[in-house]
């Protein structure tokens, strides 16, 4: 079993994915995480959906239950610091978070990160809990998008940056 998990990890770590840090502030507190799993569900219906999928651990999945709004913000490829900042990578605790990320509250009142490529504020729809992780359903209620589209990615271990491939002839 050991090793059908060593091998699942290498497989998923060749799949580069954006890289974003999931915001929540309410009842239940501030706090965000940095997380690679978000992905939109649909554009179809009333309103547009994304799924992310956060560690049961994480203060960030229980607070975004309670709160029941988050924002999903898509890091611009030169925030690896902010991605390390929420993963927390700098020794921080959770409080100290905010204090060294600049953000302003969108109209949900929860936490947009400023410089994030987009910004998905949304209204808790669902969650479930599968084993280790909350898989979370977001309807979007605003989208903020900043002037400049390339976002952060993560794969093979390390961050990552979009190149554009010359067109084939």
């Amino acid at each position: 079993m050991e090793d059908l998990r060593a091998r699942f990890l290498e497989g998923m770590s060749r799949a580069a994915t954006f890289v974003a840090v999931a915001t929540t502030d309410g009842p239940a507190g501030r706090f965000g995480v940095t997380i690679s799993s978000l992905t939109s569900v649909s554009a179809d219906g009333d309103q547009p959906s994304l799924l992310a999928c956060i560690h049961h651990l994480s203060p960030a999945a229980g607070a975004i239950l309670k709160n029941r709004s988050f924002c999903a913000n898509l890091l611009h490829e030169g925030q690896e610091a902010m991605a390390n900042l929420f993963a927390g990578r700098g020794g921080d605790g959770h409080d100290n978070r905010f204090d060294r990320a600049g953000w302003t509250p969108g109209p949900l009142g929860q936490p947009q990160i400023t410089g994030a490529t987009a910004v998905f504020e949304c209204r808790l729809a669902t969650a479930l809990l599968w084993e280790t992780h909350h898989i979370i359903v977001g309807r979007v209620v605003g989208i903020t998008l900043s002037e400049d589209p390339a976002a952060l990615l993560y794969g093979q271990r390390a961050y990552r940056r979009a190149v554009h491939l010359p067109k084939e002839n």
